[in-house]
């Protein structure tokens, strides 16, 4: 599997020399380096954004920026990323990259608990990618798609990317593991899978995407 790993990093367009240093910064500094999304995530999200050109961007889970910056370079002038980040002892490290980045006029940085930040934004988004607590999965699923909003958080054609959503293989197996992590990412899987507003495909990219699209 390393092997193979390798292979397909190597033959994937690069990091560029400022993710690089995140990714190493990252390595040296989080207490949880294996939470950043990569080169190929973030190559996979940055080409995303190019195809479906989103004008509003979410983020859930910003961690040390790598996904944020990610998107950015696929988005057009004039649209807006917002990310939340609810561990306050990152938002230096976040900013610096960012004001560094050159899109900083593109990246909104909100530090608190997404649930508290979600109400507060008066914003209705193309897409969301959500990479926060995974415990919380089934509450942000609910909130983002709660129609009694006055100005909804999604619409009709917004994405939803969900992370981390077969959790190492544990979710396959319920009756050996039924720890709150993996309890939480089955049930926001089930919710999605039985809600006729939305569909779905799971995507075995790193440790699972769920690719969502409102009807």
């Amino acid at each position: 599997m390393e092997r193979l790993e390798r292979y397909i990093h190597e033959m994937s367009s690069p990091e560029d020399a400022l993710m690089e240093e995140l990714t190493r910064t990252t390595n040296q500094r989080a207490v949880h380096p294996q939470m950043l999304s990569g080169q190929i995530q973030g190559r996979f999200l940055g080409m995303l954004v190019r195809m479906l050109r989103p004008h509003r961007v979410l983020e859930i889970g910003t961690f040390t920026g790598y996904s944020a910056l990610s998107m950015a370079t696929g988005m057009e002038a004039g649209a807006i990323l917002d990310t939340i980040e609810a561990d306050d002892e990152q938002e230096e490290l976040i900013r610096s990259f960012v004001e560094r980045s050159g899109y900083g006029d593109r990246i909104r940085l909100h530090i608190g608990s997404a649930f508290a930040v979600m109400p507060s934004l008066n914003e209705t988004y193309d897409l969301v990618f959500i990479d926060g607590d995974k415990r919380e999965y089934p509450a942000y699923y609910r909130m983002l798609m709660d129609e009694g909003r006055t100005v909804p958080l999604v619409r009709s054609g917004s994405y939803l990317i969900a992370d981390n959503i077969l959790w190492y293989g544990k979710v396959a197996e319920p009756e050996q593991y039924r720890d709150p992590h993996t309890m939480a990412i089955r049930e926001f899987n089930r919710m999605v899978r039985e809600d006729d507003r939305v569909e779905n495909v799971v995507l075995p990219l790193r440790d699972g995407l769920n690719l969502i699209r409102v009807k």
